[in-house]
């Protein structure tokens, strides 16, 4: 029973599930990366991104680096959202200053390849790589700090593999949508099974929290964005409910705009993470009164460092520290930060006086 209660005080968690705080609880996506020094030396260790992915130690280890520099209050599983289509048997490779390459899938041949059955084989590290970082994170002292696993969203998973690498628009993706809407839907059911099942095993393992990325959300118009955004992102979310009613689900619909509302309130998830397109007050009238928001600094200011964060950053937490709130950028962390400006940002925060 004691380690329950002790997970009761922590603040993230209670920001996430509705509560307003004593303080403001931050992590910054992209916390674990290469602005920082000790993350490059590890990752220069491991070989390529995904051997570093793939290595439960290593990992685990960079995984903390952030908290032990500067003592956020959640750590974030250190992965890939594409670790879900080279688990389901479409092989990922990263390609140096180019980004992820796949061999897209786009009819319902491809999709016979895809195997649900077989992602524990591929998955197995990462499973450790949260139950290690888990009882680090204790080992430590990092008594207040949550673990937050994550996965890519239907939608988003959806892009990169039918597409095969990243682009600004994802035409692939959005036409096989639009032409063949059963055959594309067939896609995100796969996709989706999974992610319930990794999303499950990395709560089993011992993530405290959970995060649904959906990076390419803002690409659709509203009637796609309601089939394949806040459709699939509703039934992976009930599901996942069912089995983990105590944990709590982020949902990061970036570049969802207005929509973002019916997306709090129709997906189930607890917590809305919001990008800087969106205007802080905005947030708070509109998506406050339905759960926690999270966000939404622009990187920029971070990388720029000086009175233009502190402003920034200071405007974010006046207008929504009212409410449930979890203080984090906009998108990720920008490799050209310099680390002390995150050391900066941290004070901010913590010397910032709730009202």
């Amino acid at each position: 029973l004691m380690p329950a209660m002790k997970d009761k005080q922590k603040q993230i968690l209670k920001a996430l599930k509705g509560e307003k705080t004593q303080s403001i609880p931050f992590w910054l996506m992209r916390q674990a990366g290469r602005y920082l020094p000790e993350y490059r030396k590890v990752r220069e260790e491991a070989g390529s991104f995904l051997d570093l992915v793939y290595d439960s130690e290593k990992a685990a280890e960079v995984t903390l680096q952030p908290l032990r520099r500067f003592g956020m209050d959640a750590a974030i599983l250190f992965s890939d959202i594409l670790v879900i289509p080279d688990a389901l048997g479409q092989p990922v490779r990263f390609v140096e200053g180019e980004g992820p390459r796949l061999e897209p899938v786009s009819n319902a041949e491809d999709l016979k390849k895809l195997d649900v059955g077989r992602i524990d084989e591929t998955l197995f590290p990462v499973y450790e790589t949260v139950s290690k970082t888990r009882e680090k994170l204790s080992k430590e002292g990092f008594d207040n700090a949550a673990l937050i696993g994550f996965s890519g969203s239907p939608w988003t998973l959806a892009c990169y593999m039918a597409e095969g690498k990243g682009s600004r628009d994802f035409l692939l993706a959005k036409s096989w949508a639009a032409r063949d809407p059963q055959g594309f839907m067939n896609l995100i059911d796969i996709i989706s099974s999974a992610s319930l099942h990794y999303l499950s095993r990395q709560i089993e393992a011992g993530a405290e929290a959970v995060q649904l990325f959906d990076s390419w959300a803002g690409v659709l118009d509203e009637e796609m964005f309601r089939a394949y955004v806040i459709g699939p992102t509703k039934s992976l979310v009930a599901s996942l409910k069912e089995r983990h009613p105590d944990i709590p689900v982020i949902g990061f619909p970036r570049g969802g705009g207005v929509l973002c509302k019916d997306y709090l309130q129709q997906t189930g998830v607890d917590a809305i993470g919001v990008d800087y397109a969106l205007p802080a007050q905005w947030a708070r009238d509109h998506l406050q009164p339905y759960g926690c928001v999270q966000g939404n600094m622009d990187p920029v200011y971070l990388m720029s460092g000086g009175n233009e964060m502190r402003r920034a950053a200071e405007k974010i937490l006046e207008d929504l520290s009212g409410g449930p709130f979890v203080f984090n950028l906009g998108h990720g962390v920008i490799k050209e930060t310099p680390a002390e400006h995150i050391t900066q940002l941290a004070d901010i925060i913590r010397n910032f006086r709730l009202r």
